[in-house]
């Protein structure tokens, strides 16, 4: 697998911490190599730059650290040390409860008092011994433990929640929890993210404040504080209770994974053969948006342009191997326009989107309104899911039209915020104009 599947990515974000090691990388990969590879310290997190390509390597993440935004910056997290929740008995367990289920405090594992230990940082360093959270170094069946301050007690195990399995408790007994395509349809009742956060409810407001209430998305069941998708994300997701993380995804299995694979080996052999490559079909295997088989009834025929998933206009994806996606050039749909095209027998012209920029693109004014990466961008007259001052009253010369890509503050390129609570900004998925006229 990747590397980075054991990090969590927050965008926009930066946290302070006191060790930390500075490398030059070329790309985040690099990075997490070498918070891998960290020998002064045990590296729970790493921090890139897009600009200047910098790589820091953290001894703390975002849980015990400061957090605040910082655009240009990447933060990954290892996964290991977010889990506040244990698999099994624990003995990967790296939380940071520090109290055993009595409530009394641990002792430090590397402190003799009041208590000389025999599991200690020096005899066990990878049993993640660190100041006094609560471990499981010797495999006890009982879960994690710690050596207490209460000189009458020397050792006792901590309350450590299960991590979410999926599995809940009806009337007929266990049944397992599982998800269509990207659940949309689901309204099971895990309430865990895949980092063993508690999710926020959705009818309250704090930590985080937001917009998906019951009231403006009465249809999508957001009850109590399950997981959900109502946005039509990769898969069901939650706001979570803490209030360094504003939302994160949920771990739910597909229903039928043997059925969900070979509709994607489907769909990748169509796209192998449409692109007369064989090397094609790992990266649409590994790229694809969201399967074929979970649009079935939304008119996914041949090549045809279509628009699944809610954009401004009907796409498709193209048979270039540089350009992903593009939208489609099809005319509104006007009585008059369409009387006088049958009239003559011409098809209607449209005219087409302006699909590049001149130098840092401030004069930019087209539709463009998709990151580079993906992400839909924010009306720049919205404050929701990011509050900023780049409005069209402050700017009124800049072109702040709707979600259009814009370049308000002569950056290197157009640019938006992003519509993802997790990603303040991004650049967009602009190309800078050829010096021959654009046809």
């Amino acid at each position: 697998g990747d590397i980075l599947d054991d990090y969590l990515r927050t965008d926009g974000v930066w946290i302070l911490t006191r060790n930390k090691q500075s490398y030059k990388t070329n790309n985040e990969k690099e990075c997490a190599e070498k918070c891998e590879a960290e020998r002064n310290f045990n590296c729970r997190a790493f921090l890139f730059t897009r600009k200047k390509l910098q790589c820091l390597t953290l001894a703390e993440n975002a849980k015990m650290s400061v957090m605040f935004t910082s655009m240009d910056a990447v933060l990954y997290e290892k996964r290991i040390y977010l889990l506040e929740c244990k698999r099994g008995i624990g003995k990967d367990y790296r939380g940071t409860e520090a109290k055993t289920w009595r409530g009394i405090p641990c002792q430090k594992w590397a402190e003799k008092i009041p208590h000389k230990p025999n599991y200690t940082p020096q005899k066990h360093p990878n049993a993640g011994l660190e100041e006094n959270y609560c471990r499981n170094p010797d495999g006890d069946e009982n879960g994690p433990w710690c050596y207490t301050t209460d000189p009458a007690t020397r050792y006792d195990y901590c309350n450590i929640p299960e991590c979410e399995d999926q599995i809940t408790h009806t009337g007929e007994g266990p049944t397992m929890e599982c998800m269509q395509c990207n659940g949309e349809d689901y309204h099971g009742e895990v309430s865990r993210t895949e980092s063993g956060l508690q999710c926020q409810h959705w009818d309250a407001q704090e930590p985080h404040m937001h917009g998906f209430t019951l009231k403006h998305y009465p249809e999508k069941d957001l009850k109590m504080n399950y997981c959900r998708n109502p946005d039509g994300e990769l898969r069901p997701w939650c706001f979570t209770s803490s209030p360094t993380k504003r939302w994160e995804y949920c771990k739910i299995p597909h229903c039928s994974e043997s059925d969900f694979l070979r509709s994607l080996q489907r769909v990748a052999l169509l796209i192998k053969i449409m692109q007369g490559g064989e090397r094609q079909e790992i990266s649409v295997l590994s790229n694809l948006r969201i399967p074929f088989q979970c649009f079935r009834f939304r008119g996914l025929e041949e090549n045809y342009c279509r628009n699944p998933d809610g954009e401004k206009r009907p796409w498709c994806y193209t048979i270039n191997r540089s350009i992903r996606w593009e939208y489609c050039t099809i005319p509104p749909c006007d009585g008059r326009q369409q009387e006088i095209a049958g009239m003559n027998n011409v098809p209607i012209q449209v005219p087409l989107t302006e699909e590049c920029y001149r130098g840092k693109g401030q004069s930019y004014r087209g539709t463009a309104s998709i990151t580079a990466s993906g992400k839909k961008c924010q009306a720049w007259n919205s404050m929701f899911p990011h509050r900023h001052e780049k409005t069209p009253d402050k700017f009124p010369d800049a072109g702040l039209r709707d979600n259009y890509c814009r370049n308000p503050d002569g950056d290197s390129s157009p640019w938006c915020f992003t519509t993802d609570p997790n990603t303040l900004w991004e650049y967009c998925n602009l190309k800078r104009c050829d010096d021959h006229t654009q046809e």
